[in-house]
């Protein structure tokens, strides 16, 4: 008897120096009555960690706000100053860019969307954005209209009529005759490429991947905080990840300005309309960016921006009223034939029209420079912005509900929504109604279609209102994400940083606009098809960053054990026992239980949840109770005053309470678990589930 105690004493001892070799910690195995998992806690077991659990000092992160503010400020002047030579170096870039690196955007597009289907589908897509058991922060219809109105906004209102019209007069090369009934339906189909499932996956991408990390693993919201595992904690909070938010700021700057700038010309178009005026200055635009720019300001100051929920939920009524006023006063019975066909021809078109390249010819390289290449960039340039801003309103979902949500449900919206305006603009056009032709400007398409029915004179203004608030939320969200940037993951940046955002934003609006016409708007677009190669890259390497994330979640290890542990168990009762056997947890030898397979002592499984004081020092916590060994209160944010034993548990980063029976045993006999934590795993390495006799 004794020499079985000794042997197995000795066993025991073995395997815990040989996973103290496998953790990369050999002094520390030597001793295995040590705790091997921070907090006493089996990684499997971990509930998740919030950002606002967590213990960091936010401030102003002076190196990222140099450089990016910087650059886009002398951009801004450069504007001012010259904005001929602006315009040139913008021709030029734009030129090369979708000559060279055109299939970059395609290949971003297709692969994002590709993996983010197959993500949500995966076991991996039963993951939460938050700790175990949480709820959904917002009901799903204030977060669609969220989405909906941080995601699209101005673009629903100024390109909803004017590109499916434009599709239809001038289709892509190599497609349908021109103004034919399969040019109404193709055009309808290009324009939901352009602005459906592709779209709001690259949304997807970055939303998910930083709900999780913030959400559940409790780091800032920040792009670089996706790249922990991959870049290692110095890189990420070194060179590499600061080069990251300074890219995610550039691209959000310069695709948010360009939405600013379109929103100008709307309303500039609807003021002609009401005011009578025949022709819209340079100067008006710019005064209506300014006095938008000043209720920017009002509301960041004012803390209205707090409402913004209130107000997303006002446009998207609004919005949808538009929509309904316009399928009620137009073609109805046309749009309740058309719109179906058009959303199964974009369907049943997706793979042909994802085909499309340069290889296509010199035409259709020009056609997506002017539309699709420019379309992913604006979506990619978007991305940092909306991608955080769904993260803080999508927290408690999980990873399969917002990604299903987000890629599929405004999507929907957008395809009732475009396809209602769309498609009215081409019918009023083939019947030859007053104020169409096949050279009209974006921004007169929608006035005029509104001139062209009846009962609506009062519907301009209606759209001037939508657009000044999609103006103003547009610009407060984007301000407060690059604020988060530049503050190190503060979830309340200091006003004047928002605001600074808010007006470097407005001022590379102004600068656009300051080039000339329409057209030379639309020109200076191009830049964001060169500001945003440097994220379209960061986008791929999100990818690799994310799963990296999800394989050791502690869902994914707890779903792991169940699936060898529940295999073990049916092969082992039915060779013992035929039909006649249950399931009951034991303990089993070393290496020969649910987690033989898995090294739970990897830094990669184990790293992450250790807490740690504001400075980075490792302190002593419960996750059970939710305690601060140092007496920290998460409420008040103070330190209260706690017996010595705990202040030297704090000192060594460790807690000596047992706060789950799923944490493995670390003495000589045998200790076997009595209870299955949520999600049906073993409870420790060792456990096993086994087969016995009922």
């Amino acid at each position: 008897m004794a020499e079985d105690v000794s042997s197995t004493h000795k066993r025991g001892g073995d395997e815990a120096q040989h996973a103290g070799r496998k953790a990369g910690n050999p002094i520390g195995s030597l001793d295995f009555l040590r705790p091997r998992y921070p907090h006493n806690i089996h990684p499997a077991l971990v509930p998740g960690i919030s950002v606002d659990e967590q213990r960091r000092h936010y401030g102003l992160d002076r190196v990222v706000f140099a450089v990016a503010g910087t650059l886009t400020v002398a951009f801004v002047v450069w504007g001012v100053l010259s904005p001929s030579s602006v315009s040139e170096v913008a021709s030029a870039a734009f030129s090369w860019t979708t000559a060279n690196l055109g299939w970059l955007f395609n290949a971003v597009a297709t692969v994002v969307l590709a993996v983010l289907l197959w993500l949500a589908l995966s076991r991996y897509g039963k993951i939460p954005l938050g700790k175990d058991g949480e709820t959904p922060e917002f009901s799903t219809f204030s977060w669609v209209a969220m989405l909906f109105a941080a995601g699209l906004g101005i673009g629903v209102l100024f390109w909803g009529p004017a590109e499916p019209l434009a599709y239809f007069v001038n289709p892509p090369p190599r497609t349908v005759e021109a103004e034919s009934v399969e040019a109404m339906h193709q055009a309808l189909a290009q324009t939901y490429y352009h602005w459906g499932f592709h779209a709001w996956a690259m949304y997807a991408l970055v939303g998910g991947a930083v709900a999780y990390v913030g959400y559940r693993r409790g780091r800032a919201l920040l792009m670089s905080s996706i790249f922990r595992h991959l870049f290692g904690k110095r890189q990420t909070e070194g060179f590499a990840g600061k080069l990251v938010d300074i890219f995610a700021i550039i691209a959000t700057l310069f695709g948010t300005a360009a939405a600013l700038g379109i929103a100008a010309l709307q309303i500039g178009q609807g003021v002609t309309v009401v005011s009578g005026v025949s022709e819209l200055t340079n100067t008006v635009l710019v005064g209506i960016i300014g006095v938008l720019t000043i209720c920017f300001v009002l509301s960041a100051v004012s803390g209205v921006a707090r409402g913004i929920r209130y107000l997303s939920n006002i446009n998207i009524i609004l919005t949808l009223g538009i929509v309904g006023v316009m399928f009620i006063l137009g073609p109805t019975l046309f749009l309740l034939n058309i719109l179906p066909s058009a959303i199964m021809e974009y369907v049943g078109s997706l793979f042909d029209l994802m085909a499309r390249s340069a290889s296509w010819g010199e035409e259709t390289r020009e056609f997506q420079s002017t539309w699709t290449v420019y379309y992913w960039a604006w979506w990619i340039s978007w991305s940092p912005f909306v991608g955080i801003f769904i993260a803080r309103i999508s927290r408690g979902r999980t990873i399969r509900q917002f990604i299903l949500g987000v890629i599929f449900i405004p999507s929907a919206l957008l395809f009732v929504a475009y396809g209602t305006m769309g498609a009215t603009a081409i019918w009023m056009y083939r019947e030859g109604r007053p104020g169409f032709s096949d050279s009209m400007a974006p921004p007169e398409v929608l006035f005029t279609l509104v001139d062209n029915l009846p009962f609506a004179e009062w519907l301009p203004l209606v759209i001037m209102v939508v657009l000044a608030i999609f103006f103003i939320t547009s610009a407060d969200s984007a301000s407060v994400v690059m604020g988060i940037l530049t503050t190190r993951g503060s979830q309340d940046p200091p006003k004047v940083v928002v605001i600074f955002w808010g007006l470097v934003m407005s001022g590379i609006a102004v600068v656009m606009l300051l080039i000339g016409s329409t057209s030379a708007l639309a020109g200076l677009q191009s830049l964001v098809i060169v500001t945003a190669v440097p994220f379209a890259v960061v986008m791929i390497l999100i990818i690799f960053a994310w799963f990296r994330e999800l394989r050791s979640d502690p869902y994914i290890l707890r779903a792991q054990y169940a699936q060898i542990a529940v295999s073990n168990a049916v092969r082992e009762g039915v060779h013992k026992y035929g039909d006649d056997f249950g399931l009951q947890v034991v303990e089993t030898d070393p290496g020969r239980g649910a987690g033989a397979e898995t090294d739970s002592e990897c830094q990669e499984y184990t790293e992450w949840y250790q807490r740690t004081n504001a400075e980075g020092e490792p302190v002593g916590f419960d996750y059970e109770t939710g305690e601060w060994a140092d007496g920290w209160d998460p409420v008040t944010g103070q330190i209260r005053i706690v017996p010595a034993q705990a202040t030297e548990d704090a000192e060594t980063g460790e807690d000596e309470r047992s706060t789950t029976e799923g944490v493995r045993r670390h003495d000589d006999s045998p200790q076997p678990a009595t209870s299955v934590p949520p999600g049906g795993a073993p409870v420790n390495d060792g456990g096993a589930v086994k087969g016995t006799r009922r």
